[in-house]
């Protein structure tokens, strides 16, 4: 955790441009990359209590927390809307920092947008080209691997087709555009340009990947907070019961894999993932683990320990529920060459398991319904005894899936 002072504005750095992380895969909150090391969210008291008081044996599950940063919104004659943050804590160098240098006008291809007003018939269409894209992360962030595809989000691309079907799409996952889109209508509606907004600063959790492949799960069998209106609690009953949440304690909520046949990202949304069956789950389950060529089985092991691992914490925090939280499994797409080995038919997993730890990651994300004994943000929660229960129904029916996986079950 960091715990620094904020600086003078005489001792503060560059400006940051944000940037919508495009490695989101779920929620609604936009996500956005400060550096390439770490995100930021808009800051909720009570995600923050949390990670100002988290459990030292949970903090291997969780992002790191860096600090707070305040941004502020930005939009310039022609009516582009932009977030600028204005660094207070010592942090890393950001990638696509505003230094009065000019620099390349592409790092802010991701914001140029003229936003259509809510009640137009017509749907905007944002499109980038693969030449802009590329060398705008080539320049901000070196090193960094994209698709080699072109990029292009459209209002109507997350819905369905005349067949009920979701399209599969095959191309940078569009939802983190989607809610930035969303955010920054809300905020140029509701604020003028002079007001500050407190963000949350994260480690980003796949930035060690080339190509990563992220299974969003909103974890347990209830979703609404304490302090939810009795409108907003009968909805989120209503979602649990209509999806796996009920039956399974786990849903998907987004996802994105890399495809090695074809060079591309599958991705799935909320929508997908809330009218699967708890059969649909376990194949959409399998789906994330197949590259376009082969199940990797050489995840499942690492995985399900992790898990394990997980849900011997969890079982041990008393009073805290994570409701409306999410659970992230990550891995890189870009398969490790032990993966290509014949396994011995003797053993289901290489016998070189756990050499590389870091080659799948589970972590828990967004804790702004969180409640326990001792919350700051609330000095009065509701209190619950023993541990969440609903949470560990839905980890223990995960392991069992991915346990069924490993057996050809």
């Amino acid at each position: 955790m960091v715990g620094q002072s904020p600086r003078s504005p005489g001792e503060g750095r560059a400006a940051v441009l944000l940037q919508p992380f495009v490695h989101q895969v779920g929620g609604h909150t936009s996500m956005l990359t400060y550096d390439e090391h770490t995100v930021c969210k808009p800051l909720v008291s009570q995600e923050l209590s949390f990670y100002e008081s988290l459990p030292l044996a949970m903090r291997q599950f969780t992002p790191q927390y860096k600090g707070i940063v305040s941004v502020h919104l930005k939009k310039d004659s022609l009516g582009n809307l932009t977030l600028i943050a204005s660094p207070g804590l010592a942090q890393p160098e950001p990638c696509g920092r505003l230094d009065g240098t000019g620099g390349d006008p592409t790092v802010t291809v991701w914001h140029k947008r003229k936003w259509t007003a809510s009640g137009s018939s017509e749907h905007g269409l944002v499109r980038w080209s693969h030449t802009q894209v590329t060398k705008t992360f080539k320049d901000s962030c070196p090193g960094k691997m994209l698709l080699r595809t072109d990029l292009q989000y459209h209002t109507d691309s997350l819905l369905e087709d005349a067949n009920g079907n979701q399209a599969e799409r095959k191309s940078y996952n569009p939802w983190g555009l989607h809610c930035h889109r969303q955010h920054l209508n809300r905020m140029s509606s509701k604020h003028n340009e002079n007001k500050l907004h407190q963000f949350l600063l994260l480690e980003n959790v796949v930035s060690k990947y080339s190509y990563p492949c992220i299974l969003d799960l909103k974890m347990g069998t209830r979703q609404h907070g304490d302090d939810a209106s009795e409108e907003k609690k009968a909805r989120h009953i209503k979602k649990c019961e209509q999806s796996t949440s009920a039956s399974l304690g786990v849903r998907i909520c987004g996802m994105q894999v890399y495809q090695a046949d074809t060079g591309h990202f599958l991705c799935k949304d909320k929508y997908y993932g809330r009218k699967l069956s708890p059969e649909g789950f376990r194949q959409t389950l399998r789906q994330f683990l197949c590259n376009g060529n082969q199940l990797r089985t050489d995840l499942l092991e690492p995985i399900i320990l992790r898990l394990k691992a997980l849900l011997s914490v969890i079982r041990k925090q008393s009073s805290y529920r994570f409701y409306s939280s999410s659970l992230l499994i990550i891995y890189d797409g870009q398969e490790h060459k032990e993966s290509a080995v014949p396994l011995d038919h003797r053993f289901p997993f290489p016998k070189t398991h756990g050499t590389n730890p870091s080659r799948v990651d589970v972590r828990m994300i967004d804790f702004a319904h969180t409640t326990f004994k001792g919350s700051k943000s609330n000095p009065n929660p509701t209190l619950h005894d023993g541990p969440d229960h609903g949470y560990i129904f839905g980890l223990e029916n995960l392991i069992k899936i991915l346990q069924n996986l490993s057996e050809g079950k």
